[in-house]
């Protein structure tokens, strides 16, 4: 831990610790009654979705297990992150995202929507765990996941 998360975990205890230790894992997440906080989060979900996302998730030509997997290897692969949950016959997983100074956690909750013709679309909500501006890292974070899912998704 670098001194900065040190000393913020005086205040913000989850800075003190690492990976995804201390946060409870979301479980099976009922996304079709998703309430926005209004602040430090963002959502990327198919257009039809409610409440409308900032971002349309694309449809992707494979099944919803492929995709599943493809955002569990793309969530491997993300600087400090790591796996908080998997929720496989629910098509979720959910990451904890630390930020590189302070340490600050952000969750990033996902579950795949199956699509007609064995395609699936997926819904994406990250959200800070502390404050009540994230100054657009969460907005970040989904366009990262989405370019290396496309990435991966055409290997």
């Amino acid at each position: 831990m670098n001194l900065v998360a040190w000393f913020l975990a005086m205040v913000y205890p989850l800075c003190g610790t690492s990976g995804a230790n201390g946060i409870p894992a979301p479980g099976v997440v009922d996304f079709a009654h998703l309430h926005l906080l209004g602040h430090s989060e963002f959502l990327m979900a198919p257009a039809d979705f409610s409440p409308k996302p900032g971002i349309a998730a694309p449809v992707f030509h494979m099944s919803p297990q492929a995709l599943l997997a493809a955002f569990e290897d793309v969530g491997a692969l993300q600087p400090r992150s790591f796996t908080l949950d998997v929720e496989p016959q629910a098509l979720q997983a959910a990451w904890v995202v630390r930020s590189p100074v302070g340490n600050f956690p952000d969750i990033v909750e996902i579950e795949v929507v199956p699509e007609p013709g064995d395609n699936s679309s997926f819904v994406f909500y990250a959200h800070a765990v502390y404050g009540w501006s994230d100054y657009g890292v969460n907005r970040r974070h989904a366009i990262r996941w989405l370019k290396d899912l496309q990435m991966k998704a055409t290997d």
